[in-house]
């Protein structure tokens, strides 16, 4: 009898012991403190909103970010530049995107809020000319006449402007259909900024920035477009017409680009050789990351040199300091400089650099990290 008690004594200790999870399964010993050692984090959600120039890089970014760190999910909207700062200054997304640095004014609306913002580049990009035109596979351009085309002076495809570049093209007698951005854009700021450098006309009668009182729309020729996605959609769709768009979507997209004569004379296509003489050929000020709109995006157009593309730029990332938690709880901000550190060391090898975007140079990329050290935590 006692045999038969003491056996049953022994069977309901076991079983009480591998209820509690003190006796795994395999028969190890396995304390409940073990078990709860390494809880799964709680997914962690950022947002990063605004320009569409590098929708491709940032997009490619974000995806392969997320298949090594399961536990952020970045979600990606756009909206250009316009909007982009916009939705950062109302601390509805976490990371703004912004091609042109931030202006003054709108830096000291940043600044009411309490919190510093810092701005830094993240990659670099050009812009460049399409243009669908049946039967003209090459085409070549000067600074001037595509500032008298976007002004609407020269209207038909065969101007003698256009002919005098392309001698050996045949160029129809169409007019030409100007196809530019509706929205508040970064894009539309780096094309217009370039073109004030090229013509005086185009400086003195429109000018640059984020959106500009396009004179071809009042001649009944002009089209515009939300987004790069939506210019790119109207190019496609509309015969002899012509557009800015970023290079990205031009490789995506498979359009015809223009060939721009460059400073030096030459005429040149974007290319990763092109962008990366361009880079090479400035000595762009680039500020601390806490006086961004001190930045002069004039500085990289128009570069010396004989292969360099003449419409490149910067596009940038804007950020909270996040003094006192204002604009991040711990866990986001913990994220957000996780991701930006990556995106700025790893991101930047060519593996993870999408087709039409450059590589920072690293004395660049370091403006960026210093940035993301100055994001509070907590």
């Amino acid at each position: 009898m006692r045999r038969i008690l003491a056996t049953l004594l022994v069977l309901v200790i076991a079983v009480s012991l591998f209820a509690s999870g003190c006796i795994s399964s395999n028969g190890q010993d396995q304390t409940p403190t073990q078990s709860n050692s390494n809880p799964e984090k709680s997914l962690v959600t950022i947002r990063t909103t605004g320009a569409t120039f590098p929708q491709y890089q940032v997009q490619k970014w974000i995806e392969a970010y997320m298949k090594t760190n399961p536990n952020v999910k970045i979600e990606y909207e756009g909206g250009g530049s316009g909007h982009g700062q916009d939705a950062f200054l109302k601390g509805i997304t976490h990371i703004g995107r912004t091609d042109p640095p931030v202006k003054e004014s709108t830096w000291k609306k940043f600044l009411e809020t309490g919190d510093q913002p810092l701005q830094f580049p993240w990659i670099v990009g050009a812009v460049v000319i399409a243009y669908n035109v049946p039967g003209v596979d090459e085409l070549k351009l000067d600074g001037e006449t595509l500032a008298k085309i976007f002004m609407g002076e020269i209207e038909y495809w065969d101007d003698p402007a256009i002919k005098s570049l392309n001698p050996n093209v045949q160029l129809p007698n169409k007019k030409i259909i100007v196809i530019h951005r509706s929205d508040s854009s970064g894009t539309t700021a780096v094309f217009t900024t370039y073109l004030t450098l090229v013509s005086k006309e185009w400086a003195e009668k429109v000018g640059a920035g984020k959106t500009v009182d396009w004179p071809v729309d009042k001649l009944g020729r002009g089209i515009g477009g939300k987004g790069n996605p939506g210019v790119v959609q109207a190019l496609k769709s509309t015969e002899y017409s012509i557009a800015y768009t970023e290079l990205s979507f031009a490789i995506e997209e498979n359009l015809k680009v223009v060939a721009l004569k460059n400073k030096a004379g030459n005429f040149v296509k974007p290319t990763d050789e092109t962008i990366k003489a361009a880079v090479a050929a400035v000595k762009s000020f680039i500020p601390d990351p806490t006086e961004g709109y001190k930045e002069d995006p004039a500085q990289l157009m128009n570069a010396p040199g004989e292969n360099a593309y003449p419409i490149i730029a910067f596009t940038h990332a804007l950020v909270w300091q996040n003094k006192g938690g204002k604009h991040y709880t711990k866990e986001e901000a913990e994220a957000i400089k996780d991701f930006l550190r990556w995106v700025l060391t790893e991101g930047q090898k060519p593996e993870n650099i999408a087709p039409g975007y450059v590589g920072l140079p690293p004395e660049v990329a370091q403006i960026g990290l210093k940035a993301i050290e100055m994001i509070q935590t907590g």
